[in-house]
C-alpha cells in the first residue's frame, strides 16, 4: 500500500499522515458539520463515508499497538468540534 514501517515494525509515521489526512478532511467540511439545518444521521453519514475512510485507509496492514489510540484521539476530537463541545482543562463546556 505504500506505506512506510520503522525497523522495529511501527506504522507511526503512516498512522500521522492519515491522521493529517483526515483532519485536513474534516476541515474541508466543517462548514457541513456544523450546519444545524442538516440531521445528525446525516452528518454522520457524510463524516463516516468521508472523513472516517480517509483515515481508516490502508489500516488493515497496520501493526495493531498504539495506532488504535492514536487514531481514536483525533476522531473524539472531531465528533466534540461537530457537536459544539469545547474542553478547557478538566472542564467540557457546551
Amino acid at each position: 500500500m505504500g506505506d512506510i514501517l520503522s525497523v522495529d515494525g511501527d506504522a507511526v509515521a503512516a498512522v500521522e499522515a492519515r491522521v493529517l489526512q483526515g483532519w485536513n478532511k474534516f476541515r474541508q467540511l466543517v462548514p457541513l458539520f456544523i450546519n444545524k439545518d442538516i440531521s445528525l444521521v446525516t452528518i454522520e453519514n457524510f463524516y463516516k463515508s468521508c472523513v472516517h475512510s480517509c483515515t481508516l485507509h490502508g489500516s488493515e496492514t497496520w501493526p495493531a499497538k498504539k495506532q488504535q489510540l492514536t487514531l481514536q484521539r483525533p476522531e473524539m476530537s472531531m465528533i466534540r468540534w461537530m457537536c459544539g463541545i469545547k474542553v478547557t482543562g478538566s472542564h467540557v463546556v457546551s
